[in-house]
């Protein structure tokens, strides 16, 4: 199954925006989760589990998808029997989600300006 194949259509303004980033489906996983965080279910970040730790979850998956993408490809390259659409789509897989990674990382780089550049 295709991690994107969770993912519906979002239509203009039937979401708050408030509600956006936790609703949606993680291309990682197929879960929903906060902000799309891979493996991370719904109300899980006040269980316990720190910003910090989701964060890094999120970082090590994307590098397990990076070197699976990796080996398939380097397999395709040797010969060994791997079909061209499974290297193809596990590239594209591994590289949705890097964009998901900077997308992330660009939202909260800007929430942070935001905030400091707040006056108290």
């Amino acid at each position: 199954m295709s991690p994107l194949s969770g993912i519906t259509p979002l239509q203009s303004g039937s979401i708050p925006a408030a509600d956006l980033m936790s609703s949606q489906v993680s291309p990682l996983s197929g879960t929903t989760g906060l902000a799309g965080t891979p493996g991370v279910a719904p109300g899980a970040a006040a269980g316990g589990d720190s910003f910090a730790t989701m964060l890094g979850n999120m970082v090590s998956d994307i590098n397990t998808q990076q070197n699976t993408a990796t080996q398939t490809v380097t397999a395709l390259q040797s010969g060994q029997n791997v079909p061209l659409h499974q290297a193809v789509i596990a590239m594209e897989e591994a590289n949705v989600s890097f964009q998901l990674m900077v997308e992330v990382r660009n939202r909260l780089l800007d929430a942070y300006k935001e905030i400091t550049s707040m006056q108290i």
